[in-house]
């Protein structure tokens, strides 16, 4: 990476210099982004995405220096997650704190909803005290991104009816599609480690699937990883055995990309050659598009029994490539790249037997691997900012001036 480059990213990363993240928000076009939700990462625009970063270092140099961030003085934080994530709940609640709001987890198993409430009563009920809601649904194809829109679609007219007072933002936690929170926090991670953004112009990617004795995750990381940094010039590699396709939509989308930001878009079922020169690996396990697919039909069927014969057949599968996993040996073929993961991981001999990464890879990376983990929190909590302040420059100015101590 160029040295003027660095230099000019680190000194902008000086906490006494929240002047320099305002003037660049200025220069950015955020009309959209006010009374807005966050569905997918391709739906938003360059000024958008960057709007994200930009707030989110603004508010992690304010709370390490001790500057509150509380712009809400009451409001809940509502999360609904359909899926099992401590990760992500844990960052969705820090980032409602950070900014003054009370999470609170609305339990579907524990609730009627376990009983066939639909999203519009969802919605409203639990949005008469809420600024934002997080939803997570990502096991079945068709199913995630819809739920998200429906609720979307119910507080839109619970608001326009005069029933609540605030129309709730939404922000996606992980759907089928797309998982914007984990991807917007993967890319701002390499924009620290690189220097800035302009310095990932050209890099190599290889976002590889790898071996798990698990059945498979969801499609949402590497679609979300091919889907937004093919938008930055970057050479991303999609890695992965025949038949474990992600979904074609998202290919075609991370093609056009590359064509518009004169990066690359590639495809091989080698995991050797997707790490061959790669600056950046992202090796990690998911389930074939064709299995989600049935999988989620026999969801709809409430056929259970087959859902578990093909959770079975999958693992039987799966172990045909035990050899997809990231190894210190293939990490020597490398450009010394820096190793990637949306954690929890597969750790060979430590948490299975043979899993996505050795451990000998992950101890060398695990610094890096929890800084990237912690921008989660503040991606977030840049993405309900934005969506419910109109003036955010202005914001943050005021943040600034005040300079009230997060801690007396």
């Amino acid at each position: 990476m160029e040295k003027d480059a660095v230099k000019k990213y680190l000194e902008l990363l000086n906490p006494f210099l929240l002047p320099t993240y305002i003037s660049q928000l200025k220069d950015l076009k955020l009309n959209r982004m006010y009374g807005n939700d966050f569905f997918l990462t391709w739906e938003k625009t360059k000024d958008e995405l960057d709007a994200v970063w930009i707030v989110a270092e603004a508010l992690r140099h304010m709370r390490e220096n001790n500057i509150s961030t509380k712009v809400f003085d009451s409001g809940l934080g509502v999360e609904i997650f359909r899926d099992y994530s401590p990760r992500t709940r844990f960052s969705f609640a820090s980032a409602c704190n950070l900014l003054g709001l009370s999470a609170t987890n609305l339990a579907e198993e524990k609730s009627r909803l376990a009983s066939g409430n639909i999203a519009r009563e969802t919605a409203n009920m639990v949005s008469f005290m809420a600024d934002v809601i997080g939803v997570r649904d990502s096991k079945y194809i068709g199913k995630g991104n819809t739920y998200m829109h429906d609720i979307a679609d119910a507080v839109t007219r619970g608001y326009d009816e005069g029933i609540l007072e605030q129309r709730p933002t939404l922000i996606n936690l992980q759907c089928d599609v797309d998982h914007p929170t984990q991807t917007m926090s993967d890319m701002l991670h390499l924009i620290n480690v690189y220097g800035g953004i302009e310095n990932l112009r050209g890099k190599k990617i290889a976002i590889s699937w790898s071996y798990s004795p698990t059945a498979g995750t969801p499609l949402s990381v590497p679609q979300g990883i091919v889907g937004l940094m093919t938008r930055f010039g970057m050479n991303v590699v999609l890695a992965h055995p025949e038949g474990y396709n992600i979904m074609p939509e998202v290919e075609v989308i991370a093609a056009k990309n590359a064509k518009i930001s004169h990066g690359s878009y590639t495809l091989t079922h080698n995991i050797e050659e997707a790490f061959k020169d790669a600056d950046i690996v992202y090796p990690k396990n998911w389930a074939p598009f064709a299995m989600m697919e049935q999988n989620s039909k026999l969801y709809e069927q409430n056929n259970y029994n087959k859902m578990n014969i093909l959770e079975n057949e999958l693992k039987a599968e799966n172990a045909f490539y035990k050899n997809w996993t990231c190894t210190s040996d293939l990490m020597k073929t490398t450009n010394n790249a820096l190793y990637m993961h949306c954690l929890p991981v597969d750790i060979t001999n430590v948490s299975c037997e043979h899993g996505e990464v050795d451990a000998a890879v992950f101890d060398k990376h695990r610094k890096q691997l929890y800084k990237q983990a912690s921008h989660k929190p503040y991606v977030i909590a840049a993405m309900i900012i934005l969506a419910k302040f109109q003036d955010v420059p202005g914001l943050l100015e005021k943040l600034a001036n005040s300079n009230i101590p997060r801690k007396m």
